[in-house]
Parts: structure tokens; C-alpha cells; sequence
């Protein structure tokens, strides 16, 4: 008889809607983001296309616009921001601290319903004709230029921030108030230090975001002089709100993924992370001196000198906590019992590409550079090293890991090590070549080009076409594994933590007895096995 667990406490529909049970709030955001992942992709690969020769084959200006628009919008906010934190964050946070649930039961299940809500009514402006100002919404162009759906989408970015809030008060209450007796600040696991981070980041730059979103929707609607110069108002004002957002938002989507590859990197080497403290105290210095960056996106703006040269070396103060996290890495490798399975290899391939986004990043913080690099592919590809590179790759690496905790079951480990080999040459060959366009002067959110520029685009697109089919490989070796995947064993990996001390799936409630903490939950103990067993 299969054990109680999860999944088949109850089977109805009612009962996966209604639950309060973190585990499955996780997969209803894990379904949720499959839907707005292929949405944003589906975008993405009409851009690529078009972008192949230097005319306009595919798409009119104007629906290339709305194009990379929607793109932007619904990979920023509603894939990379929620990714990491609401799905492998809701289900593995209780259960790395010895909790039975998050805090807050019914605001996490509130706060699914909120990213919904927003979702569906920022989907409803491609229906309806689309968006055409850029995911930043820059005025005056969103209030006075824009003949599109800018106050509908407003709205539901604005709606899918309060679910970010919750999130973010919710794991911030769980960190403080339910960790298992003698789980102590520094026996904490790393993920856990950089979900805590992330969380600080959501609850009090969101709200900033959610303003300002408010104010363009006044301006447009009412006439009321904010940001619309024509009629008193200031657009780079707006700049200064958005970027004070979003600049941390950077943080929101790559500090959870760091937290995912200090747990991969600790379990496939076989050792705990080197300089434990100081890889969790810089995940707090990014979140704290993430907030003083903002003006590094506004060197052309018309801002003061001076401003830009305390910008452009609060930009270099904060790679410093970022390079402490890859040479901590780069030491907990050197000696240890390395094995390539699959959440590895994803590893590995995340600390190469962000590494270069990081490097390149440091190219715009000179103000003489990215006075030239502005607008240009580069920083096109300097996001998405970071952002795509970076964070999705961390995000597929811990779906690995976890996913014989979250399912109960073992996937193909060849497919799974043959997809993560695709996404990192399949990335590179996509925007390394953009680093090239944007340095020669080929601007962005342009579909009509140049001819010389037409090798590197092509190039660009062939590496979009191997990205696309390496995406696709999970969803049907994951899927597969569902109902045909071997069961897993507790603990498959042989790995530390409390939350490998459950069966798989684990139980509704978690652990049967509260657990109780007498050493680092994350060391390998000499009685250790030093083979994980392959999936």
C-alpha cells in the first residue's frame, strides 16, 4: 500500500484550490509558471526569427514592439521574480527548518491567487492588441505616446506585486519564528540565508514599484502632471522610481538562485561550502547595497556627475559580495568528491555564464563605456547572462535536485544531463554574438538593421533555435518520469538537511516528530557515503 503523502491526501479539485499546504501551493505556482515561461518563449522566438535577415519579413514595427514588450513583461514579473522563491522556496523552506508549514498558510494561498489575478489581466492586453512601450513602461512614451493596453498591464503588474509582498512577509516571519529547536542562525542552510535576502528585497522595494505603476496609470487616466513634461511633469522622475524597484528586483531574481547552487555545489562535491559565514552575509550586503545602484541605468539621463560617479562605484562595491559567492564556490570545489549528475552539471554551467554577466556588468558601471554601450545589444546580453544564464539555469538545477523530493519519483539522468549541456551551448551561441552587435553599435528593440550586422544575428538565432528545443527537453523527460519514473528514496543524493529526513513525497504535515538540531544540518559527517546514486 503506497504511503500518506502530499499528493494523495485527497484528490479533488476542491482539495488542490482551496489547500493551505505549502507543498502543493508550490505546485500550483510551478504549473503556473510552465503556462507563462512558453507564453514569454513564444515571444522571444518570433523576435529571434524576425531578426534573422535585416528586413521586416515576419512582423510590422509595430508589432515587433508589442513583441519584446510582452516578452519582457511576462519573463520579468511573472517568471524570473516568482520563480525560484514561490515554487522551490514554498516547498522546501518548511521543510530545510523543521517546520510543518510557512507562518502564513492562507496568505501564501492568497498571495497564488493575487500572481493569477495579475497574470490573467496582463495576458488580457495581448488579446486585446498588446503593449508597446518596453517592460519598463518609461514615460513619456507610456502616458502620453502609447495608443496601447499600458494602463490594463499597469494594473496587472501592480496586482502580482501584492503576491510578491506576501511571499516575501511570509518567509521572513517562518525564518524568524519556526526553525526546528537548535537550528540556530548559522546552522541555517545557505538557501535559506539567501530566500531570507531575497524576501527583505520584495517587501520593501515592491511597494516602490507598485507607487510608481499607480502614478502612470493616474496620468494616463486623469491628465494629472507627473511624468508627462507636456503637461508639468518630469520623466526622468519616473526613472528614479522604476530603477529603485528594479535594480533590486536584479537581486530578487538572482539571489535565490545563488541560494540553489550553494546546495548543488555542497552536495555534489561532497562538502560544505567554504567560508560558510561569508557567502551568508553577502547575500545580505547584496540585498542591502542593491538599493543604493539605481542611478548606474541612468548615465545618459542628464543626472549630475557627480551622481553618476557615486553610482558607477556603488555598481563596483556590490560585484564584491557577488565575486566572495563564485571563489567561495570555486574553493568548495577544489578537492572535493566531484560527481556531474545532472543538478550539477546546471552547477557548473551557472557559475560560468554568470560570471560573465557579472564581468560585463562591470563594463557598463564605466561611465565612459556604457555611454557607448547604452541602448545597445550589449547590455541585451548582459541582462540575459544574468537573468536567463544565471537564474533559469539555477532554477532548472534545483527543479533537478528536488524534484524526486517533490514527486516521489526519478527522472532519465542521461536526458537530463544532455538538456543541460544544450542550455549552455544553446545560451552562448544565442548572446555572446550580441556582446559583438552591441559593441559594434547595433542598437536594441530595432527588428530593421544594417546588413553587416546580419551574421551575429544569424548566429544568434541558430543558438535561440538549440536554447528553444533544450527548454523543451524537461517538459517531456520530467513529465515522463511522473508516471513511468522509478520511485525515489528519501534521499537519492545521499545529501544533508532536514529536508532529505522525509520520504519522498514528503508527508501533508512534513515530519512526524518536530526534529531537533545538534550540528549544521548542511556538513558531511565522516559516516557520510561518498556515491550519490544516480537517478
Amino acid at each position: 500500500m503506497t504511503d500518506a503523502n502530499y499528493l494523495n491526501a485527497e484528490y479533488s479539485l476542491r482539495s488542490w484550490f482551496f489547500t493551505t499546504d505549502h507543498k502543493r501551493i508550490a505546485i500550483l505556482y510551478f504549473a503556473s509558471l510552465i503556462l507563462f515561461f512558453f507564453i514569454g518563449g513564444a515571444a522571444a522566438t518570433a523576435i529571434r526569427i524576425e531578426l534573422a535577415t535585416p528586413q521586416a519579413d515576419l512582423v510590422s514595427s509595430d508589432m515587433y514592439n508589442r513583441l519584446f514588450t510582452m516578452h519582457g513583461i511576462i519573463m520579468v514579473w511573472f517568471f524570473l521574480i516568482p520563480s525560484i522563491p514561490n515554487t522551490l522556496g514554498n516547498f522546501i523552506v518548511p521543510l530545510m527548518i523543521g517546520a510543518r508549514d510557512l507562518a502564513f498558510p492562507r496568505l501564501n494561498l492568497l498571495s497564488w491567487y493575487l500572481f493569477m489575478l495579475g497574470g490573467t489581466v496582463t495576458l488580457f492586453t495581448v488579446l486585446a492588441g498588446g503593449i508597446d512601450t518596453g517592460w519598463t513602461f518609461y514615460t513619456p512614451f507610456s502616458t502620453l505616446y502609447s495608443n496601447s493596453y499600458v494602463a490594463v498591464a499597469v494594473t496587472g503588474v501592480f496586482i502580482s506585486g501584492f503576491s510578491s509582498i506576501l511571499t516575501g512577509l511570509n518567509f521572513i516571519v517562518t525564518i524568524h519564528r519556526l526553525r526546528a529547536p537548535g537550528l540556530t542562525w548559522y546552522r541555517l542552510p545557505l538557501f535559506i540565508w539567501s530566500l531570507y535576502a531575497t524576501s527583505i528585497i520584495l517587501v520593501l522595494a515592491t511597494p516602490v514599484l507598485a507607487m510608481t505603476l499607480v502614478l502612470i496609470a493616474v496620468e494616463r487616466l486623469l491628465g494629472v502632471g507627473i511624468f508627462d513634461p507636456a503637461i508639468g511633469g518630469d520623466p526622468l522622475l519616473f526613472q528614479h522610481l522604476f530603477w529603485f524597484y528594479s535594480h533590486p528586483a536584479v537581486y530578487i531574481m538572482i539571489l535565490p538562485g545563488m541560494g540553489v547552487i550553494n546546495e548543488l555545489i555542497s552536495c555534489f562535491s561532497r562538502k560544505a561550502v567554504f567560508g560558510y559565514k561569508f557567502v551568508a552575509w553577502a547575500s545580505l550586503a547584496i540585498a542591502a547595497v542593491g538599493f543604493l545602484v539605481w542611478g548606474h541605468h541612468m548615465f545618459v539621463s542628464g543626472q549630475s556627475l557627480l551622481a553618476s560617479l557615486v553610482f558607477s562605484f556603488m555598481s563596483f562595491v556590490v560585484a564584491v559580495p557577488s565575486a566572495i559567492k563564485v571563489f567561495n564556490w570555486t574553493a568548495t570545489l577544489h578537492k572535493g568528491s566531484i560527481h556531474f549528475d545532472a543538478p550539477m552539471l546546471y552547477a557548473l554551467a551557472f557559475i560560468g555564464l554568470f560570471t560573465i554577466g557579472g564581468l560585463t556588468g562591470l563594463f557598463l558601471a564605466c561611465l565612459a563605456y556604457d555611454v557607448h554601450a547604452t541602448d545597445t545589444y550589449f547590455v541585451v546580453a548582459h541582462f540575459h547572462y544574468i537573468m536567463v544564464g544565471g537564474m533559469v539555469t539555477a532554477y532548472f538545477g534545483g527543479l533537478h535536485y528536488w524534484w524526486p523530493k517533490m514527486t516521489g519519483r526519478l527522472y532519465s539522468e542521461y536526458w537530463a544531463r544532455t538538456a543541460a549541456v544544450l542550455i549552455f551551448f544553446g545560451f552562448n551561441l544565442t548572446f555572446f554574438p550580441q556582446f559583438v552587435l552591441g559593441a559594434e553599435g547595433m542598437p536594441r528593440r530595432y527588428h530593421v538593421y544594417p546588413p553587416e550586422f546580419q551574421v551575429w544575428n544569424v548566429l544568434s538565432s541558430g543558438g535561440a533555435t538549440i536554447l528553444a528545443v533544450a527548454y523543451l527537453l524537461p517538459l517531456f523527460y520530467l513529465g515522463y518520469s511522473l508516471f513511468f519514473g522509478a520511485r525515489a528514496p528519501a534521499n537519492p543524493w545521499n545529501a544533508p538537511g532536514l529536508e532529505w529526513q522525509t520520504p519522498s513525497p514528503p508527508p501533508e504535515h512534513n515530519f512526524d516528530q518536530q526534529p531537533i538540531v545538534t550540528r549544521p544540518p548542511y556538513q558531511y559527517s565522516p559516516d557520510f557515503k561518498a556515491e550519490p546514486q544516480n537517478a
